[in-house]
């Protein structure tokens, strides 16, 4: 474990992102969803998705714990061009405990900085749509 972090995030997973990081998408957005053992102190991935859609993630994840959602997401811009920006989204339902709220917060900037992502976004009222996600990139 590193000494800069309260949780640690294994070589494997680090791997995992980086060919996640590097996949050539065309189509849709893709995401891979990391939670935290509480008991270990260490990040894992708990689901891989292609080709879904804001609405259907924000249906997969859970509703009162918070998830790190490694999101490769389909931006169309107002000149026509399609761009697919990495984005790290905290999920973090009002309806999540003190505890792993704070855990995650704690693990957000190591894990931004070693997967490599251009924006870190919030996501606390436990919705993700795609107008809240596009302005936040600044779309």
């Amino acid at each position: 474990m590193s000494s800069s972090s309260t949780v640690d995030i294994p070589p494997p997973l680090l791997k995992r992102l980086e060919a996640f990081r590097m996949a050539k998408r065309s189509a849709s957005s893709a995401a891979v969803v990391i939670k935290i053992d509480k008991a270990k102190l260490t990040m894992d991935v708990e689901e891989e998705y292609e080709n879904i859609g804001l609405e259907e993630l924000e249906e997969e994840l859970p509703e009162n714990t918070p998830r790190f959602i490694l999101l490769s997401y389909r931006l169309a811009h107002s000149d026509g061009r399609v761009s697919f920006p990495l984005v790290l989204v905290y999920w973090a339902p009002a309806t999540s405990s003190t505890e792993m709220s704070t855990l995650y917060t704690s693990a957000l900037s190591a894990l931004s900085v070693k997967a490599d992502v251009g924006k870190v976004v919030d996501m606390r009222d436990g919705t993700m749509d795609r107008k809240t996600l596009e302005s936040r990139l600044g779309a």
